[in-house]
């Protein structure tokens, strides 16, 4: 499917308007969230700061979440755009209301993790981290697959 190069797209963070089932498909069969279980993602939506890229009919087709606390860190986590909207600039127009927030601006750290897309992320200021050792992490990468029965009643 291609998309006219001439639809205009507008960032909301305004839960309401995001299709959950758009969002919940792609982040559910994503890398980095598979297997997330639908109860597990609208609390995590709940408290984050929600971006999502809708088309003039209202259709979201990109979306992002920072998980931040609003005044000294931010984590960018679930940014997409669906396939058939890739190449038209809407990554951009999410990075752009994301970094130009209220709300995150002065924060002591902004971080991501991803597999691709660093040359985007690069332009808006990420970097590799110079020193990972003070970073730690539990990760349960399966934690979906091995909690099935909590998410299930």
């Amino acid at each position: 499917m291609s998309v006219d190069r001439r639809t205009v797209y507008r960032i909301t963070e305004n839960l309401a308007e995001m299709d959950f089932a758009t969002v919940y498909t792609f982040i559910s069969g994503s890398y980095w969230a598979q297997n997330m279980p639908a109860d597990v993602l609208r609390k995590a939506l709940a408290h984050s700061l929600c971006f999502a890229a809708l088309t003039e009919a209202n259709d979201t087709i990109g979306f992002a979440r920072v998980i931040t606390d609003r005044a000294t860190f931010g984590y960018l986590a679930d940014v997409f755009v669906l396939p058939a909207h890739q190449g038209q600039g809407v990554s951009r127009l999410i990075l752009d209301s994301v970094v130009a927030h209220p709300d995150l601006q002065g924060l002591r750290r902004f971080m991501l993790a991803t597999k691709d897309a660093h040359g985007l992320y690069r332009k808006y200021g990420f970097v590799p981290l110079q020193d990972s050792a003070p970073i730690m992490q539990i990760w349960q990468p399966d934690i979906y697959l091995r909690n099935k029965n909590l998410h299930e009643q």
